[in-house]
């Protein structure tokens, strides 16, 4: 299903850890919402769907594993959430956000674990039969600035190191100026409500949204 055959709208959240893409991705899909009266479907990678979460706690919280081993963990995780989850979704028509995409396999497994690029990209491709989103916002930060931010115990990614966290920003960085027409590159080191309505109008003149009036107010008597 390409975007052109979709009648529903699909947008990614890209970045690393600590950036707020969890509080984006809700304000925008609040909003959406009451723009366009569609249903909105939040979900992430890994861990959208049931199989996802058992492979998530795998591979973020597992024992050390190779590269490829992870790479093909991310996958198996991205075809089964398109298949039972994000295409039904587009299909009805609704708008789909999601915490993180095949792009993420790419700037972690390929520019962060410094896989062939082509590769990883051909096997989530594979996995997605191409699908990819409308619009991918990428929420972009300072890796060791976004590390202050997190609250919970760090992961297998997130333990990763300095070194690898840059690399895999420089990745994303250089991905998103390959395909400027998909990607919006915002800096998240701005305010919450000043990033929300950057990604908001950013969105809206990409997807061609008008937001739907708001509902006539009856006048107000006078009072003699």
């Amino acid at each position: 299903m390409s975007s052109q055959q979709q009648s529903g709208f699909f947008i990614s959240f890209e970045g690393g850890d600590g950036v707020g893409k969890s509080t984006q991705s809700r304000l925008l899909g609040e909003w959406l919402r009451l723009a366009t009266g569609r249903d909105v479907v939040w979900t992430r990678e890994p861990g959208g769907t049931e199989l996802g979460k058992v492979l998530r706690q795998a591979v973020l919280h597992g024992d050390h594993m190779d590269p490829r081993t992870e790479a093909l963990l991310y996958a198996a995780d991205r075809a089964h959430h398109v298949a039972s989850l994000i295409r039904p979704a587009l299909s009805r028509g609704d708008v789909v956000i999601t915490d993180r995409y095949l792009d993420s396999s790419i700037a972690y497994q390929a520019g962060g674990r410094t896989l062939a690029i082509d590769e990883v990209e051909k096997l989530s491709l594979w996995a997605t039969e191409g699908l990819l989103p409308q619009v991918t916002i990428l929420l972009d930060l300072d890796p060791r600035v976004g590390a202050t931010r997190l609250t919970d115990a760090p992961d297998r990614l997130e333990s990763a190191g300095d070194a690898f966290h840059q690399r895999t920003r420089q990745a994303f960085l250089d991905r998103a100026a390959l395909d400027p027409t998909r990607w919006i590159v915002i800096d998240a080191a701005a305010s919450i409500e000043s990033i929300a309505v950057q990604i908001r109008d950013e969105v809206a003149s990409r997807l061609g949204i008008v937001p739907a009036p708001e509902p006539a107010r009856a006048p107000v008597p006078e009072v003699s």
